[in-house]
């Protein structure tokens, strides 16, 4: 990865519960140590490796916006063969099937499970800080699109995990309410405080580009 966009940190195992208000269910994952990018994946990083701008403000340091869940994945897979990696996803020929080989070194998307534990970074309320200091949303952001890093970062050294964009994690939301969507995890520029928390939770179908979602890469610890 292009040292100008960020590092990977590396995240300690730990347990993490999560909830969903619409059927007040919550439930509890293990979590096994991984790596997280310590920013949203910047516009720069995603045109070094795919020739492509979707954004729709353009800034190299800016997150990459306006990105479906499906050129999420394609995205990791195509850096994790650019750095020499395994590819964690086996994409099927119909365009709609896909595999985690949990096995593979390659980079990939964060379960919400360790989106939230990595979020928190060992703290127990709904910010890892002052939501001010840490975020951009709709008090702080004169609804745009920021550069990454300019906001403090939590406790484990990861920017912008609340605010700014929206991101992509490799979850369905509710198969069964929802079908095919997946998960979106931080809160977006345009969000109110109440979505800019920790185990707030949004879903969009995955072929959907939206101008307050983007993604940030994940990699196993793999033996």
């Amino acid at each position: 990865m292009d040292a100008s966009t960020g590092k990977m940190i590396a995240i300690p195992p730990g347990q993490v519960t999560l909830s969903d208000r619409r059927t007040q269910r919550s439930w509890s994952v293990e979590l096994a140590p991984y790596e997280l990018a310590a920013f949203p994946v910047t516009q720069e990083l995603y045109a070094q490796v795919t020739g492509l701008r979707p954004s729709s403000a353009q800034g190299p340091r800016l997150p990459v916006d306006s990105v479906s869940w499906w050129d999420a994945v394609r995205f990791c897979n195509a850096l994790s063969r650019h750095d020499g990696f395994a590819p964690a996803y086996r994409l099927h020929a119909d365009g709609e099937g896909i595999e985690w080989d949990t096995s593979a070194n390659g980079y990939r998307l964060p379960t919400e499970a360790e989106w939230e534990h990595a979020c928190r970074a060992g703290t127990t309320g709904p910010h890892y800080g002052p939501l001010d200091d840490i975020a951009w949303y709709r008090d702080t952001s004169d609804e745009q699109i920021h550069e990454v890093g300019r906001k403090r970062p939590n406790p484990w050294g990861l920017y912008d995990m609340l605010g700014n964009v929206w991101e992509w994690c490799w979850d369905i939301y509710d198969a069964e309410a929802y079908g095919a969507y997946r998960v979106l995890r931080g809160g977006g520029w345009f969000d109110e405080h109440w979505s800019c928390r920790a185990s707030a939770r949004r879903r969009s179908h995955p072929t959907f580009q939206v101008d307050d979602v983007g993604f940030r890469i994940a990699r196993s610890h793999v033996c």
